[in-house]
């Protein structure tokens, strides 16, 4: 009997120790099991982070942006100013992570767009893509609006103006048309699309370094390209993003880029400074240059996040590409930090805006503005 009993005890025990040996082994395998799936969740939220980097993502701050913004683009469609502002807002799409609804609000050389988008909130969610006339618009008596009056998130690009004759015209070179306006002064005829514009002001250039032409003002750049094409004017100064299926054609002849450097998509055609170098304190700047530009009072992280998306958008090979297509002038790679962004509408402010009111084009004087006159 006694050894039966201790038969059970011992028994009893080998359970016990067993049950105890279980419950250890479920319990290492439990903690195991939570460990690695607490790793697993871990590298998941890591590569998920690594992805977002990787697909360029920009949300600097989680207030903006968490809706869809809109474009204003203060011109016609189909023009300089919305085929370039399209393409921008095609490409901040994607890397803000928001539509952008792009709306053409054009009229008074585009201060009624441009009004418009003043008078929004400062928030980020109405951006402008505007034209060089936002420098004049105050000289110009057009209304009160500046640069100033918005923050520059950058300068885009300019538009280069080539001076060009019809195909069946006397003049080869720029240096034989530049004889015959000196022998002819007020004689040979040049068109542009209206005063104040960037034609204008190339023909006000002109005036300024001796060459009277005899201006004729057009309803649009077009308009004044086509009376070159059909006779009845002399020469003109189109937008190269207009003009460059009527080189192809023949249509017209090149004899100069109005600016201090030949482009890079047409190499042969040469630098207006070239003939004449006395011009390079009016040409060192675009004549047609577009800009993108929030209220002057939206939030710096905002104004950031805005920076850095355009960085990401001009850094893009579709943005390059299109810019190389186009002939522009990408004033968005030299000017980058904000001093240097001043500094450069500064300049272009002083050059334009005194040329005009020298010439009796603008209404007010740019000093009633702090605008400097050039070399001050």
């Amino acid at each position: 009997m006694k050894k039966m009993i201790a038969l059970g005890m011992a028994a009893m025990m080998c359970l016990s120790m067993t049950a105890c040996s279980v419950s250890t082994s479920s319990k290492t395998e439990t903690t195991a099991a939570a460990t690695e799936a607490a790793e697993t969740t871990a590298e998941a939220a890591k590569d998920s982070e690594t992805t977002a980097e990787a697909a360029g993502d920009l949300v600097a701050t989680a207030d903006y942006p968490t809706k869809p913004i809109t474009m204003i683009i203060p011109y016609g469609a189909g023009g300089t100013t919305d085929t370039w502002g399209r393409k921008l807002a095609v490409l901040l799409e994607k890397y803000l992570g928001q539509p952008i609804t792009v709306t053409n609000q054009g009229g008074a050389s585009g201060s009624i767009g441009s009004q418009f988008v003043k008078e929004q909130p400062s928030d980020g969610y109405t951006l402008l893509v505007c034209a060089e006339t936002m420098g004049t618009y105050r000289t110009m008596n057009i209304c009160d609006l500046g640069y100033d009056d918005f923050t520059v998130i950058s300068p885009l690009v300019g538009d280069p103006k080539v001076l060009v004759v019809g195909k069946d015209s006397k003049y080869n070179t720029l240096q034989e048309l530049l004889d015959a306006i000196k022998e002819n002064p007020g004689k040979i005829t040049m068109s542009h699309s209206g005063p104040g514009g960037s034609g204008h002001n190339q023909g006000l250039v002109l005036k300024e370094l001796g060459y009277e032409v005899a201006m004729t003002s057009f309803d649009s750049g077009n308009d004044a390209l086509l009376g070159v094409i059909g006779g009845q004017v002399d020469f003109t100064n189109p937008n190269i993003s207009t003009l460059g299926g009527y080189i192809e054609s023949g249509d017209v002849k090149p004899l100069a880029v109005f600016s201090d450097k030949r482009m890079d998509a047409y190499p042969d055609i040469p630098a207006f400074t070239e003939t004449v170098p006395e011009a390079e304190k009016y040409l060192n700047i675009p004549y047609t240059l577009l800009s993108f530009v929030v209220n002057n009072d939206t939030p710096q992280e905002v104004v950031d996040v805005l920076k850095a998306a355009s960085e990401k958008v001009f850094a893009d090979p579709e943005w390059t590409d299109f810019v190389k297509q186009n002939a522009a002038d990408p004033v968005y790679d030299e000017y980058k930090d904000d001093a240097s962004i001043q500094a450069f509408y500064d300049n272009w402010k002083s050059v334009i805006c005194w040329l005009q009111y020298d010439n009796g084009v603008a209404e007010k004087s740019p000093e009633e503005f702090g605008i400097k006159r050039i070399g001050e």
